[in-house]
């Protein structure tokens, strides 16, 4: 008779079906099995391999809280991933609750936990970090009178706050317009009225962007506006699928140095065969992910508890530099201090090739 080997559990969130930014999920599910699948083809962690158990977060909170609960039931050692902020946040009040370790991997809201808390970690760099460096890349592109296109949401109104403080004191304006109550033509109106320079998109992909940049760049009034979207959206490919020319030269944040170093590198390349497409950050981060939960298992075991208390002792090298944790202010989890940051668009001449503005 055949004994299995018990494999070492992770609970892995991801959103894989609507409303949920399914592409993003897709990229972050194939950077964490990746990393598991290469680690088991190593040997595993202390002989035994490791295995992921998938759900499905849909970008609904209380459906991860559901698979939190199931996931802690089954025993997981902790928790990985998640893209959207508002979920993650759940999910990092869930796991502290149950006592389970969670590795946030992609979700940047700066207020992932109400209170300071040992078990929950993060790979992403706080949405405070991240924007400010996008100011400062607007201002440094002459951008005073800055407008944002926004949803309702508590990220989205996050994010309109850190830039208007942060613009503020450097003598930039922000004009918010929502986006819900505006068509995209009246929004093209209002955008000239304000004498806006340039256009943040705060606001969910394909709808309402699509229609609102195809709007902005068919009005002639507007051919002088810098279209943003700070969150991201541009880097994966729907995004040119969905707007082509008309989505190049559009400014966003990504989580990558200018230059893979040599893991970052053949990660990058085996990502690429198994998505068949370039990876986005969100891949790099998954894969880092696990990178760092794996070295936590082989240094300070499976214990719930002892995991938890490992984030400020582990090193871990990522694809993206050296990966350490320590407390920041105003910051309730361990963060990474700090990711590579950078401002990248679309080449309008080449949009499958990304350029970049600006380093932070």
């Amino acid at each position: 008779m055949i004994t299995r080997i018990q494999p070492h559990t992770i609970g892995a969130l991801v959103p894989l079906s609507r409303p949920g930014w399914v592409e993003a999920g897709r990229h972050l599910l194939a950077g964490l099995e990746l990393a598991v699948g290469e680690v088991n083809e190593a040997g595993g962690v202390a002989g035994r391999p490791l295995e992921l158990v998938v759900r499905d977060t849909a970008a609904d909170p209380r459906r991860a809280e559901a698979a939190v609960d199931e996931l802690a039931e089954l025993g997981v050692a902790a928790l990985a991933g998640e893209y959207h902020s508002v979920v993650a946040r759940a999910v990092a009040a869930r796991a502290d609750a149950l006592g389970v370790p969670f590795l946030c991997s992609s979700a940047v809201l700066d207020a992932l936990t109400d209170h300071p808390t040992d078990r929950v970690a993060r790979l992403a760099p706080a949405q405070s970090h991240g924007w400010r460096i996008y100011a400062d890349f607007l201002l440094g592109a002459g951008h005073t009178r800055i407008a944002v296109a926004a949803e309702p949401s508590v990220y989205w109104a996050s994010g309109t706050r850190i830039l208007r403080d942060h613009l503020a004191p450097r003598g930039g304006t922000v004009v918010e317009l929502d986006a819900r109550a505006l068509t995209p033509e009246a929004l093209c109106d209002a955008l000239v009225a304000q004498r806006a320079t340039a256009l943040l998109l705060l606001v969910g992909h394909p709808d309402p962007t699509v229609p609102i940049v195809t709007s902005v760049r068919d009005d002639p009034r507007l051919a002088d506006l810098l279209i943003g979207a700070p969150a991201g959206q541009p880097e994966l490919p729907s995004w040119e699928t969905s707007l082509g020319k008309a989505g190049a030269g559009i400014p966003f944040l990504r989580y990558l140095p200018e230059r893979l170093g040599p893991l970052g590198a053949r990660v990058d390349t085996a990502l690429r065969d198994r998505l068949g497409e370039a990876p986005s950050f969100v891949a790099f981060e998954g894969y880092d992910t696990i990178t760092v939960l794996a070295e936590v298992l082989r240094s300070h075991g499976t214990d719930r508890a002892g995991i938890a208390a490992s984030w400020p002792h582990v090193t871990a090298e990522g694809t993206r530099g050296p990966i350490r944790f320590s407390r920041t202010p105003g910051i309730g989890v361990r963060q990474w201090t700090w990711p590579p940051v950078q401002v990248v668009d679309r080449d309008p001449t080449d949009p499958d090739r990304f350029r970049v503005r600006h380093t932070g």
